[in-house]
Order: C-alpha cells, then sequence, then structure tokens
C-alpha cells in the first residue's frame, strides 16, 4: 500500500507561460472566450469543452460536476442531462449556476455565471439523434439519473435489453426527460497564472447593457 501524503503544503507550480493585458482582451467577454478556447482546441488539450458545473437548491447547497460544452454563441452556452437529474433539480428550484473552464497546461481558467434555463424541445431533439446511438440508449436506460441501482450488471442488463429491443430502428425517439439546458452569461472571469502567484485576474459584469472590465486582485 502506497504511503498517504500527509504534508501538501511543498507541492507547488510556478506559472510562467502567459499573461493578460486589458489592451489585449476583446471588449466583448463572450469573443473573447471564443478567443481563448480556440487555442485550447488547436492546443490538441484533452478535451479542453470540459467544464465544471456548479449549481445549488433553493437551501443554498451546492453541487458540482463536470459535464460538456455543447453549443457557445452570443446566447449563451449548451449542455445536455437528464431533467431529473441533481442539477436539474436544482435548476428548477434555483436557475442560477456557473461554468468553469480549466486548461492547467495553458495555466488558464474561464468563470462564466448567469441563469439558466431550458432549451427549446426542437433544438434537443436535433442534438439528441446526432449522438451516437448508444449514447441514445443510455440516455432511455439512466433514469432517473443519480437513482440507486442494484449493481453495474443490473445497469448493463437494462442497456442491453433496450438495445435489442430497438434493433435497427431508424430512429429512437426523444427521452421527455432528456434536453438542453443554456446559461445566459452576466459575469465573465478570465485567469491566466502568472509568476510569485501575481496572477491576471480580468472581469467582465453587464451594467445596463454594457460590459465593465475590472482587474481583480490575485
Amino acid at each position: 500500500m502506497n504511503d498517504v501524503i500527509k504534508d501538501l503544503s511543498e507541492l507547488r507550480l510556478s506559472y510562467e507561460q502567459g499573461e493578460l493585458h486589458e489592451s489585449q482582451i476583446s471588449h466583448d467577454p463572450h469573443l473573447q472566450f471564443l478567443n481563448w478556447f480556440n487555442h485550447a482546441l488547436a492546443a490538441n488539450l484533452h478535451e479542453p469543452y470540459a467544464m465544471s458545473l456548479a449549481t445549488a437548491n433553493r437551501l443554498g447547497r451546492p453541487h458540482v460536476r463536470t459535464v460538456l460544452l455543447r453549443g457557445a454563441t452570443e446566447n449563451g452556452y449548451d449542455f445536455y442531462t437528464n431533467y431529473d437529474s441533481q442539477k436539474g433539480l436544482d435548476l428548477a428550484e434555483n436557475p442560477y449556476a456557473e461554468l468553469l473552464f480549466y486548461w492547467p497546461s495553458l495555466e488558464r481558467q474561464v468563470r462564466i455565471s448567469g441563469k439558466v434555463t431550458k432549451i427549446s424541445e426542437q433544438e434537443s431533439t436535433d442534438y439528441y439523434h446526432k449522438r451516437p446511438r448508444d449514447s441514445q440508449i443510455a440516455a432511455h436506460i439512466s433514469t432517473p439519473q443519480s437513482g440507486v441501482i442494484a449493481d453495474r450488471e443490473a445497469l448493463q442488463s437494462r442497456f442491453e435489453d433496450l438495445q435489442q429491443q430497438v434493433g435497427d430502428q431508424e430512429e429512437l425517439a426523444k427521452p421527455v426527460f432528456w434536453g438542453g439546458y443554456r446559461l445566459e452569461a452576466d459575469y465573465y472571469e478570465f485567469w491566466q497564472g502568472r509568476p510569485n502567484r501575481l496572477h491576471d485576474r480580468l472581469s467582465y459584469e453587464r451594467t445596463d447593457q454594457v460590459w465593465v472590465v475590472q482587474r481583480l486582485m490575485p
């Protein structure tokens, strides 16, 4: 058995790769996000579209998990899930959430906050039919998402039963309990690691339909 690391105080890196100046950024935070996101794609990072999604229920109890970005436009940032999942239940009670992108090899992080709404049924259906067939089946059988199941074999059995049932059926209908959400941003923060922990942090906050940029203490 490996020894447990008891002291993490000496584990640290010095961030040396970049800097972030007000003169270098777009006045539109969505365009600034796309600029950094495209850099992450071009760097061939592992799943640069993976993001942490933080939600909270009506009591303020937080939940965070990793989901995949599936759309990014001036209208908002899209992800898909089971409406009966913990995230879906949280958003039904408290429609505000935050996204976090972290690209360690670029020493960059982006936070995006705002109100979340369901996207249209047609958009959800269109995306559902773009998914691999087995992913479509998985959406059907993984319900209620986060619900307790006896063991892995029981889940696999449910999957194989539906797989056999639908066979070569041309189209599998989207489950009514599954679809997309869109976060409409009202706050962004761009973080660039810097030496000596003097990190660059620039925030964008919407005020009277104008984005106000501020530098934050690291």
